[in-house]
């Protein structure tokens, strides 16, 4: 699977929990990602299956970012798995939020 396609998948699972936060909070925040990182550790054949499992930090920065004027940033990171449940990927995401005036 070309590598592309995987970060696009990867970004989706935390950009999804992001936005499903922002949502969460009723006011206008924006959202970027300003840096990514990757492993690739297996070659990706078949269905790969991305997941995030930082909900519970994303909730510490969205805190830090409504109580803060410059924002907050996290790191998240997306595994990708194959059939065979064998780890093919890691992606991390730098994500900034901000509250918008």
């Amino acid at each position: 699977m070309y590598f592309a396609v995987q970060a696009m998948a990867a970004e989706l699972t935390t950009g999804a929990l992001v936005m499903q936060s922002i949502q969460k909070e009723k006011r206008k925040i924006s959202m970027l990602v300003a840096e990514n990182k990757a492993e690739f550790l297996k070659k990706a054949k078949g269905r790969i299956h991305f997941s995030c499992q930082d909900g519970k930090a994303l909730d510490e920065a969205m805190k830090r970012c409504l109580t803060q004027d410059e924002g907050s940033t996290i790191w998240m990171k997306s595994i990708g798995v194959n059939e065979q449940n064998e780890c093919v990927a890691v992606f991390h995401f730098k994500w900034t939020l901000k509250l918008k005036n």
